[in-house]
């Protein structure tokens, strides 16, 4: 297998190993966040703390960057992508040992590792919608070497008959590209501050994700509050406004109060963040 060898290259693999870093800490960090681990607590979650999501998000540095080289330059094909997958498996090793076995971003792992192989395969320098499809097509592919584990997402998935995070990623992350990605860019340009426009972003995914991490903690009762409150946060202007900040403090009671945590949303969020930063003109990285 050929790796980067030039020290361009493997700068610019670096980047996106620290940007994907980032962006699970900064998702980590963006309060306040219904149900979900923010820099004022644990939301819905037991076992989950900021400082435990922060060192999860370091320990994943090594797979991202192994993601990065092994798929530079490549065309989406099956060796790839049962490369990817092992590497991926690797993450999570790493990242179960970081955390003493508790699952902080195994659904992240997909959708970062997809996107970073993504624009590795693509040099780097990629447009969204290249990006994403890249990423698409990869994802599409068989993996025969993945183990058949049965997870909460996959249960959820079949019990309620709804698309998962393997799916939104062989779509071309169109919660994130339709939805999460516009919302930011609009909300930044009407004059919401960074933080309130990522978390419109956020509620934008959670207007209509089929969240299997809220499925599982709270079934559709869970679902629906989710969705309903996220378009109520919008429709009040977004977090920037007064309204929009009621309508958030609503929703985020409502979660803890279902043990409901929108998990699959927070990862989608990161990946728009990657997306953003890799993607956008404003930001040069390579």
């Amino acid at each position: 297998m050929k790796l980067l060898s030039q020290t361009h290259a493997e700068a610019q693999a670096s980047h996106l190993a620290t940007i994907a870093r980032d962006c699970l800490i900064d998702e980590a960090r963006l309060s306040p966040k219904p149900g979900l681990v923010d820099s004022r607590g644990n939301g819905a979650h037991r076992d989950l703390t900021l400082a435990l999501m922060e060192r999860s998000a370091h320990s994943l540095m090594p797979a991202f960057l192994a993601l990065a080289r092994h798929s530079w330059l490549r065309p989406a094909d099956i060796a790839l992508r049962e490369t990817v997958g092992r590497l991926g498996r690797d993450g999570e090793q790493q990242m179960m040992a970081a955390t003493s076995g508790v699952n902080t971003h195994r659904g992240a792992i997909w959708a970062l590792g997809l996107l970073v192989s993504a624009a590795a395969m693509q040099g780097g320098a990629v447009s969204a919608d290249h990006l994403t499809r890249t990423a698409a097509a990869l994802a599409s592919l068989p993996d025969s070497h993945a183990p058949r584990v049965f997870s909460k997402g996959l249960k959820a998935t079949h019990r309620y008959q709804v698309p998962g995070a393997r799916e939104e990623a062989q779509q071309a992350f169109p919660h994130v590209m339709k939805l999460a990605l516009p919302q930011l860019l609009t909300s930044r340009a009407v004059g919401a501050s960074e933080s309130e426009a990522r978390l419109d972003a956020l509620m934008a995914i959670m207007t209509s994700l089929s969240d299997t991490c809220v499925l599982s903690r709270a079934g559709m009762i869970g679902l629906d509050a989710m969705q309903q409150g996220a378009r109520a946060v919008l429709l009040a202007g977004g977090c920037r406004t007064a309204a929009g900040q009621v309508a958030l403090q609503q929703l985020d009671r409502r979660m803890l109060a279902l043990n409901a945590s929108p998990g699959g949303a927070a990862d989608l969020l990161a990946a728009t963040l990657f997306i953003d930063r890799v993607c956008s003109p404003e930001h040069t990285y390579f």
